[in-house]
């Protein structure tokens, strides 16, 4: 029978893996809250009518990666490809605009499908932190969103970064970039793949995003949307760069970054690191300053980021990042015998009880191989029990590490491992 494997683009978290997602879920929350935000939990799968208006039913997101089916009462349903969107549905529907402003929300492990060819550091199941601050629109918000970022990044020892932003203006200003972006394309239409051909209409700004080589090439002398930007956009960047500068953080003003998610406004940025190819963006995001009207709220200035989690352990291993260590078993019990046996449970489960990591012999294997068990678990202590030991009411506590012995009443030993 042929073996069932998981599907493409998936993959396993096995036991010598994931002590590595605890390590990095445990400083995101660390920081989550020295920042003052909460964490807010969205269901996998969402109503598909959230990411067409939400995300744009232009980009390649809604064309082309979503896995969407129809449930049993007939209605469109996707999975979830990616964070904002959903958390804003839950913003409205859980009428979290009543609560004081600015609300600072996270999301953290969340799994995110997007249906394209795997490659590194990119899954068609990944799972994404992220960060939105909902109500505040000053310029000091989206310099403390990027600066989250980058500081998750140096507490994970991950170098060799490089903060790209850039500015794609407001509703207004979009006007008159989007009229120069279709006058400069329109002697291309007939180069341009299918997708961008659709887009030229409706929303060019989609095509400076293309992936197609022959796009790409088209787009490089383009209008750029940071030419075109208002009066209040140009002052909102510069803002920006200013509380960059204030903080010491190093960037790059990169006029082609656009972001590939229509309901982004104003400031964008991307992360992107040197050490794992062309795939190299670790953390993205921007303002979405008309998200929630557009999905039925009143009009609420936002900022926010998401980071792919298997993406951000690739960067990490590829600097050499030494991840702690997972716990290890403070004292095993050999056991040797039906009674001893039973008396190496028993103190396993009291010691588990007071807080002690234990373990005891489920393989009835022989009183040798239960020490060479000990030695792969990383066992601090081992302590031997025989029909002696039992009589005597004491055993010998070997420290593994230098071979020293200490005999311990039985009746003790809670207290000597609390120390």
């Amino acid at each position: 029978m042929q073996e069932i494997q998981a599907p493409k683009g998936t993959k396993d978290v096995i036991p010598s893996e994931s002590h590595k997602w605890h390590y990095i879920e445990r400083e995101m929350r660390e920081l989550c809250a020295l920042y003052g935000a909460s964490e807010l939990r969205t269901p996998i799968i969402e109503h598909t009518e959230l990411f067409a208006r939400g995300v744009g039913d232009t980009t390649d997101i809604v064309q082309k990666e979503m896995y969407t089916f129809e449930d049993k009462g007939g209605r469109s349903i996707t999975l979830k490809p990616e964070g904002t969107a959903g958390m804003v549905r839950a913003f409205l529907e859980n009428r979290l605009f009543n609560e004081p402003m600015p609300q600072k929300l996270y999301y953290l492990n969340s799994p995110t499908f997007r249906y394209e060819k795997p490659q590194a550091g990119r899954l068609r199941e990944h799972h994404q932190f992220g960060i939105e601050v909902v109500g505040a629109y000053g310029a000091e918000t989206d310099a403390e969103v990027i600066l989250l970022a980058l500081t998750l990044l140096k507490k994970l020892g991950v170098g060799d970064l490089t903060l790209h932003i850039n500015g794609i203006g407001c509703g207004e200003c979009r006007k008159d970039y989007n009229n120069a972006l279709r006058e400069y394309l329109s002697g291309y239409i007939g180069d341009m793949c299918e997708t961008c051909r659709s887009r030229f209409e409706k929303n060019p700004m989609r095509i400076i995003d293309c992936k197609e080589p022959g796009c790409r090439e088209i787009v490089k002398n383009a209008p750029r949307t940071i030419d075109y930007l208002c009066d209040d956009c140009k002052k909102h960047f510069e803002l920006v760069k200013a509380c960059l500068d204030a903080a010491g953080a190093k960037y790059v003003v990169d006029p082609d970054i656009v972001r590939g998610l229509d309901y982004y406004t104003g400031t964008v940025f991307e992360i992107i690191s040197s050490r794992i190819g062309a795939q190299g963006t670790v953390c993205g995001g921007g303002r979405y300053n008309g998200l929630i009207e557009e999905l039925g709220g009143k009009p609420t200035p936002s900022m926010g980021f998401g980071m792919g989690m298997e993406r951000l352990l690739a960067v990490m291993e590829a600097n050499g990042v030494e991840f702690p260590k997972p716990p290890e078993t403070t004292v095993y019990f050999a056991a040797n015998g039906e009674a001893p046996r039973m008396k190496a449970f028993a103190l396993t489960q009291e010691l588990r009880e007071k807080g002690v990591s234990a373990e005891f012999d489920h393989m009835d294997r022989s009183f040798k191989a239960q020490f060479k068990y000990a030695n792969k678990l990383g066992a601090k202590y081992t302590v031997a029990l025989g029909d002696e030991e039992l009589e005597l009411g004491k055993v010998k506590v070997k420290c593994m590490a230098d071979g020293t012995e200490e005999e311990i009443s039985i009746s003790a030993l809670a207290e000597y491992f609390l120390g």
